[in-house]
């Protein structure tokens, strides 16, 4: 059970992976998109009733707040999420907090403007659309059965490129090895799931190092 002396701790904390404040919810897209992103990846909280300074504003309209919360959390993200809240007054003020675990049942998708549905995953303080390649890790963790990694020439090249090179980019690789962009993306989601590789995701690029 959170205390008002939690809720001081997550706030001088700040916004990051697993918070996000929220004055208050006026849009079922965009508060869909930012539980994905933490039902996505380990977990997170919503603090609604806090501005994005880390200010105490207050819940005015509680109710409300829960039923846009359990609206985007059913028919804008699939598989539906099933949020946890908890009250707590802080100053005499409401902070409503909405807890989003992370997910048996990867990749989530929430459902945007353009009503079409998308992953995302969440980056620093921001939810992030996901990679195709993002997109079957996700996908591929939640199966049973593991990985199994045969050493091809392009899978050494690979190995060989990042032992002398910080980083590497999809289409780097593909073009250093003279192959499809999808040929290329197999080979680096089964060495992310195998360990070898790690995916970092930025809000302008993607790209890969070794483990």
């Amino acid at each position: 059970m959170l205390r008002p002396y939690h809720i001081k701790q997550l706030i001088f904390e700040g916004e990051g992976v697993a918070l996000d404040f929220k004055r208050t919810i006026t849009s079922c897209e965009k508060i869909a998109k930012t539980m994905v992103s933490f039902a996505n990846n380990k977990g997170g909280k919503l603090l609604i009733g806090v501005a994005d300074d880390g200010t105490i504003k207050g819940v005015k309209a509680e109710d409300e707040e829960k039923y846009m919360i359990e609206k985007a959390c059913t028919f804008y993200a699939k598989p539906m999420l099933e949020p946890i809240f908890e009250e707590v007054y802080v100053e005499d003020k409401l902070v409503l907090v909405v807890s989003i675990s992370s997910s048996d049942t990867k990749p989530h998708y929430a459902l945007g403007e353009d009503q079409k549905w998308w992953v995302y995953i969440r980056v620093k303080d921001k939810s992030v659309l996901a990679s195709k390649i993002v997109v079957d890790v996700l996908r591929k963790q939640q199966d049973e059965e593991g990985v199994m990694i045969t050493y091809s020439s392009k899978e050494k090249a690979l190995l060989e490129y990042l032992e002398e090179n910080e980083r590497i980019t999809l289409k780097e690789y593909a073009k250093m090895m003279n192959i499809s962009r999808r040929r290329a993306s197999r080979i680096m989601v089964n060495l992310i799931l195998s360990g070898v590789i790690r995916v970092h995701t930025t809000e302008k690029e993607e790209f890969y190092t070794a483990s």
